[in-house]
Order: structure tokens, then C-alpha cells, then sequence
């Protein structure tokens, strides 16, 4: 076993692992940027490391200044949780070549699983089924819409190399390609640096569930257990449950004898994932997390096991302690990811800001893992995970109505969270049925409405936020110190415009003809200026787009005019109602 491990990753997962070294007797070292040196899973570590900075870039993704933290200060391993360098090979390669051991499976395997495409092929050598999609990255709008006309619509964009939504769009025609690659390629460039991207039927009526797959270095690959994360937001699980709900016993096994045999096939070792796509008794290859997943703990519910635990011991040469694949599964456990996020009108909009007061209750079968306690501020830098709520039941309906009691004690305040929409998932009559898809949350769970405003009427209340939905402008009231100004999003007839005689404006600022100033919709990072001083824009062009917490916004004009100048470039870290640019005076409106 290891005398001492560096955590390389910060909030809830790095203060898991933290509390897992404490487990075991192992001394661990937090490594942490400006933002988070006074973050909880710095306070929790034995030690800890400031990594100078506050771009992800220069910290938490610095490979050679984490590596140099762990040799300062005599760690033996580094543990990448999940996101930042979990799935990165050269990280791997560069753990080891250092002489450390990197705590996950051997570069080869992540670079073999880590690129979509690369691992649909290995799916396809090792008998696993996967849906119909490309085995190149695609060149052009021309492959997407040939791509669309051979398979029918909708289809999905993904970025080749990364996961959990980012670099994804879903198509619903061939009016949509040349503007959904584009988005695709510029997230997934912004996320994982690679802006490579594929094609995939997309199966809208779908599960998506996955397996647990666990490898030792002594020649065991076994499977333990699967779970449901199809209740889905833009991509982004939002509840999770172990085991999946109305499967049969002969699908499970073929889904984890599949799984062991793709672990095999790229020489495995530890924790990692495979995900399908479930329809009726048929299941397809979506991708392999080399890693472990958010929604772990689900999994360690049901098996009685630490699986943090499992992957230092494994790292460190031990065998696993399960080495027969298909542990039967005690109980039923849910998790609801509970987010610093304005739910109203099914938006999710992120919102970070101070934490006030946490507190959840403490009952029998429950259990939170989080990234901060009261008194924390939860960065506009990174993911708006709080933290997550896993609720154990010796059955699947003790378990919702245990799930639902907690969340209704649930106490968070300072920042708007994420707790009420996992009340109407897990309350939800279809969930209690397992009656659901990846698209259902979107499609059939009724959130609480914003407030519509006809337009063009004065609305001067600070503590609103505006939102452009579909069109029409609604106001949402908001928690904390910062509200938040969106634009309409995309849709299958392009930009969306402005209803005649409404407006755009900021929070205590009047909207109308005579709208100069660009802003922010939120905290973010200016992921492209589609604009320059002196170019005319009319009402409803794109001009810039921010990205804030995994979500691209992209901000419009709010009038015919003529750019002044251009306040921002691409990087740009901006705050919330940050002028972007500003329009020249309109004389008629002013």
C-alpha cells in the first residue's frame, strides 16, 4: 500500500478520495489553484500544494506542475478523480514515466477507449453491438448531411475524445449540420483540446445504462452490477439508480459479459465503465469512461464496497477483492445530483455564489457526498456540483420514498440548487414505473415557470433574472448576489428573433431601441467573438458565445446596428453582465 497520494482534481471527488486515504492509512496531498485555496477538499488533506492560477490550463490541468507537486512532496501515486486529466494517456504515460503509478488503467487503454471512434472499432473487434455511426472523424457538413439522408434524423455530433455531453449536438434535419458541427467542434476543442467529432444514429427513445467493470493486475476482469443514468439534462445526468430498473437477468449478463470482454481487449486495469443504449432486450456501445464515474457510489450502495478503495489497492499491485463477475446487488440505491442551478422553465441555468447554509439530513440509508459545506462559495470556474445525495432501500420503491422524504429536508440556501428537480424525477409517476428515456426529462416532467413578460413592458426589479425562451422573455427570480441575463437559444429554423417591440437589456437597465451595451448572460469563458468593430449586425445575430459550466450561450444583438467596439477576445474569463461589446448609438431610439 502507498505511504502517500496526490489528489489531482478538486470539490466533492477530490474530497472523496481524501476521506478514502484517511480509510486506509494513507497520507494525501491536495493540490489547489487561487480560487480553491480555501476549498474543502484542501482543508481535508493532510497536506497540499498551490498550483499559481486560475485558469483550468495552468492548474488543474498542468501536467508537469502536478507531477512536480507530487515529487516535492514525496507522494507515491496520484489519483485523477474524474474530468480535468482522469482520461488523459499522456497524463498517464507521464505519471509513470516519472516513476510514479498513476492510479487508473495504463495509457494504452486510455488512448485506445478514449477516442470514440478508435473504441468503436475495438467494440466492433470484440463482438460488443454498437449503434450505426462513423468510424473516421468527420471532414465536412457534406459527411453529416449524407450521413442523415442514409440513416433518417435525428443524429448526433460527438467529440471523439471526451465525454459527458460536452462536444455534443443532436441534429433534427440537414438545415442544422453546418451550424451543430461547428458548435460541436468548438466545444469539444474548448473541453478537451481535440475538436475531432463523429456520427451516431440517435436513439431518442432510449436508456442509457451502464456497467461497472473492475480489472486487477493478477489476471481478473469481472463486472459488478449495472446502473440507469437516463434521466438526462442537455446531456448531463441528473439522477442515477442502481441496479437498472426492468431489465432482464440474461440482458445484464450480456451487457457485463460484453463489457469484460472490451476490458479485455485493451489489457484493462481498474475501475472503468462501459455505457449502452438500451432499447427493448437489444443494448448498443456508446463509449468506455476510463475512469471512475460520478454516479460510483450507487453501485457501492448495492455491493457493500468502497470502489475508491478498490482502485488504490489495485494500483498498488493488490487483487481485487470481488474476482467472480455479477456480485448479486443488495438493495436499490438512487443518487440526485444536487447542483448550485436555477431549475426554473427546465433551464438549469448555473449559479454560483456563496453557500449560507447545508444541511442534510441524517437518516438511515443516506448518505452525501459534497464538494462544500456552509460558509463555502462555490467558484464561477468550475462544474456547479454541490454535491451528491445517495439514498439506499432494501427495495426500488423503498428507496424513491426514502429518496423523496430526504429531499424534502434538504436544507440549502444562498444559492438557487437543483434539489427541487429531483423531487419531481424521483416523485414522478413515470420514474416509480421506470417508464423513461434520455429525453424524457426534457420532454415529459413540467418544471416551475418562469415569469412571462409581454414584451416591450418595463420590468426595473433588480432581483430578477431575464430569459429569452422560444422567443419570448421571462423573469425568474434568483437567490444571491449576481442574476443572470440569457439569450434565446438555437433551434431547427436558426436564430431565434426578438418578438417586435421587445427587448434585451441587463437587470435595472431599461430595454428598448436605444440598447448599446452587449453583456454577459453569465459568469464564463468568451468561447468565440464572431464580431469586429465597425461590422453591422441586425437584431438577433450571434455575437459572441459563453460558455458557463458546460453550457455554450450564445449572446445576440438586441438591435439592428453597428458594432463600436469589441470589449473581449476568445479565453476571456468574463462575469456575469461583463460588456462584451457596444453598439453605436441608434439616434432613432434614443
Amino acid at each position: 500500500m502507498f505511504s502517500k497520494l496526490l489528489v489531482a482534481n478538486r470539490g466533492e471527488i477530490a474530497a472523496r478520495i481524501v476521506r478514502t486515504c484517511a480509510d486506509l492509512g494513507v497520507t494525501s496531498v491536495a493540490i489547489h489553484s487561487d480560487a480553491d485555496a480555501g476549498a474543502l477538499h484542501v482543508r481535508l488533506a493532510d497536506e497540499s500544494v498551490h498550483l499559481d492560477g486560475t485558469s483550468a490550463d495552468q492548474t488543474y490541468l498542468n501536467i508537469d506542475r502536478i507531477i512536480a507537486a507530487a515529487k516535492e512532496t514525496g507522494a507515491e501515486a496520484i489519483h485523477p478523480g474524474y474530468g480535468f486529466l482522469a482520461e488523459n494517456a499522456r497524463f498517464a504515460a507521464a505519471v509513470t514515466d516519472a516513476g510514479l503509478v498513476f492510479i487508473g488503467p495504463p495509457a494504452s487503454a486510455i488512448e485506445s477507449m478514449g477516442e470514440k471512434v478508435a473504441a468503436r472499432k475495438v467494440a466492433q473487434s470484440a463482438s460488443v453491438p454498437g449503434v450505426p455511426g462513423t468510424v473516421e472523424f468527420v471532414q465536412g457538413v457534406s459527411e453529416v448531411v449524407a450521413f442523415g439522408a442514409e440513416h433518417g434524423y435525428p443524429i448526433a455530433i460527438k467529440a471523439a475524445y471526451g465525454g459527458g455531453g460536452r462536444g455534443m449536438r443532436i441534429l433534427h434535419s440537414e438545415e442544422e449540420a453546418a451550424q451543430g458541427l461547428e458548435s460541436a467542434a468548438r466545444e469539444a476543442a474548448s473541453a478537451f483540446g481535440h475538436p475531432e467529432v463523429y456520427l451516431e444514429r440517435f436513439l431518442s427513445q432510449s436508456r442509457h445504462v451502464e456497467v461497472q467493470v473492475f480489472a486487477d493486475q493478477h489476471g481478473h476482469t469481472v463486472y459488478l452490477g449495472d446502473r440507469d443514468c437516463s434521466i438526462q439534462r442537455r446531456n448531463q445526468k441528473v439522477v442515477e439508480e442502481a441496479p437498472a430498473p426492468g431489465l432482464s437477468d440474461d440482458l445484464r449478463r450480456e451487457m457485463g459479459e460484453a463489457a469484460v470482454r472490451l476490458a479485455e481487449a485493451v489489457d484493462y486495469v481498474g475501475a472503468g465503465t462501459v455505457e449502452y443504449l438500451v432499447e427493448g432486450d437489444k443494448f448498443y456501445f456508446l463509449e468506455m469512461n476510463t475512469r471512475i464515474q460520478v454516479e460510483h457510489p450507487v453501485t457501492e450502495a448495492t455491493l457493500g464496497m468502497d470502489l475508491i478503495a478498490e482502485q488504490i489497492r489495485v494500483a498498488a499491485g493488490e487483487p481485487l477483492s470481488v474476482t467472480e463477475s455479477g456480485p448479486a446487488p443488495r438493495g436499490h440505491a438512487i443518487e440526485c445530483r444536487i447542483n448550485a442551478e436555477n431549475i426554473a422553465g427546465g433551464l438549469f441555468i448555473p449559479s454560483p455564489g456563496p453557500v449560507e447554509t447545508l444541511e442534510i439530513p441524517e437518516r438511515p440509508g443516506v448518505r452525501f457526498d459534497g464538494g462544500y459545506v456552509a460558509g463555502d462559495v462555490i467558484p464561477s470556474a468550475y462544474d456547479s456540483m454541490i454535491g451528491k445525495l445517495i439514498v439506499w432501500g432494501p427495495d426500488r420503491p423503498t428507496a424513491i420514498r426514502r429518496m423523496v422524504a430526504t429531499l424534502d429536508d434538504v436544507r440549502i440556501s444562498g444559492v438557487p440548487t437543483s434539489v427541487d428537480a429531483g423531487k419531481l424525477v424521483v416523485g414522478h409517476e413515470d420514474f416509480a414505473n421506470a417508464d423513461f428515456h434520455t429525453r424524457w426529462l426534457e420532454t415529459s416532467v413540467t418544471f416551475p415557470e418562469a415569469e412571462p413578460v409581454q414584451p416591450g413592458e418595463d420590468e426595473e426589479d433588480d432581483s430578477r433574472s431575464v430569459v429569452w425562451v422560444a422567443g419570448r422573455r421571462y423573469v425568474i427570480p434568483f437567490h444571491g448576489e449576481r442574476p443572470v441575463v440569457a439569450i434565446p437559444p438555437e433551434s431547427a429554423d436558426g436564430p431565434r428573433k426578438r418578438p417586435r417591440g421587445s427587448s434585451r437589456r441587463g437587470p435595472g437597465r431599461r430595454g428598448g431601441a436605444g440598447d448599446s451595451s452587449i453583456v454577459s448572460p453569465m459568469v464564463g469563458i468568451v468561447l468565440s467573438v464572431k464580431v469586429s468593430a465597425g461590422q453591422q449586425v441586425q437584431s438577433g445575430d450571434v455575437l459572441f458565445v459563453v460558455e458557463a459550466m458546460k453550457m455554450e450561450n450564445p449572446v445576440r444583438s438586441p438591435r439592428d446596428g453597428e458594432i463600436a467596439e469589441v470589449l473581449v477576445a476568445e479565453g476571456d474569463n468574463v462575469e456575469s453582465g461583463k460588456t462584451l461589446a457596444n453598439l453605436k448609438p441608434d439616434e432613432a431610439g434614443s
